[in-house]
């Protein structure tokens, strides 16, 4: 049964499900009816960190430009750059078992491809969610609806994976951020040329 979790709520996938470890992270928008006319590109990616929330190398970065990490724990299945249909918008599959010892916590953030360029934000973006499910049989362990209001921001961290005590737990973040991507990847430690 899927828990839909609230902004800042944290829940263990582990705990109630012994022996899993092949995980699809899915993110998923809308895009409103009131928009700037432009075509709208929103990003996902994952910044695998280091206990000090840093990643260690830019190949911890997983995004459309670095689809697979060298340990094969977590790839990202592709650019969707229109965002259209139902359901997940772009997906993240990560195998728990294969993660790196020196990796606590997996951020899953979204961006809007040359917001500044087009005149975009999030305040322009419903229904966007992030959601957990078993690989293995479908099954959805969890779903955060991010229900706040963006207006200025152009870059949003969805909820991040953590390990805690031998659990892998996720948390429900939806932070706003102005600066894209870029922003991000100085927030993270990521190298950006």
């Amino acid at each position: 049964m899927s828990i839909s979790l609230s902004k800042g709520q944290k829940v263990s996938i582990t705990k109630n499900n012994p022996g899993l470890s092949k995980v699809v992270v899915g993110l998923g928008w809308d895009i409103n009816k009131f928009d700037t006319g432009g075509a709208f590109d929103l990003d996902a990616a994952a910044f695998m960190l280091n206990d000090l929330g840093k990643v260690s190398k830019s190949e911890d970065f997983v995004f459309f430009g670095n689809l697979k990490h060298i340990s094969g724990s977590v790839e990202h299945l592709g650019d969707n750059r229109t965002g259209e249909g139902e359901g997940d918008d772009e997906q993240i599959k990560i195998n728990l078992s294969l993660v790196p010892a020196n990796i606590n916590k997996i951020a899953f953030t979204v961006t809007i491809y040359e917001a500044e360029q087009r005149r975009q934000n999030f305040g322009q973006i419903n229904n966007a969610f992030i959601r957990i499910y078993n690989e293995e049989n479908g099954e959805e362990l969890l779903r955060y609806d991010l229900g706040e209001d963006f207006s200025i921001e152009t870059a949003v961290v969805f909820g991040e994976l953590y390990r805690n005590n031998g659990e892998w737990k996720f948390n429900a973040i939806g932070s706003g951020y102005q600066g894209g991507l870029a922003a991000l990847c100085e927030n993270y430690g990521v190298e950006v040329e």
